[in-house]
C-alpha cells in the first residue's frame, strides 16, 4: 500500500467535492463536471492501490 498514493487520492477527492460544490452554488456545469471527474479519478486511484495490496497479499501467501 502506497500511503503517498492514498493521500493523493484523498486530496483529489476533496478537491473534486469542493469544485462540485462551487459549481452547484454558482450554477457552473463545467465546475460540477470537473469536480465529479476528480472524484472519479480519486476512486480509480484507490481501486488501483487496493489491487496492488491484494496482489502483494497473494504473493506473500504463496
Amino acid at each position: 500500500m502506497s500511503l503517498d498514493e492514498r493521500a493523493k487520492a484523498a486530496g483529489k477527492n476533496i478537491e473534486g467535492k469542493a469544485q462540485e460544490a462551487i459549481g452547484n452554488v454558482t450554477g457552473d456545469a463545467g465546475d460540477k463536471i470537473e469536480g465529479k471527474a476528480k472524484q472519479f479519478e480519486a476512486e480509480a486511484r484507490n481501486a488501483k492501490e487496493d489491487l496492488k495490496d491484494k496482489a502483494k497479499d497473494v504473493v506473500d501467501n504463496v
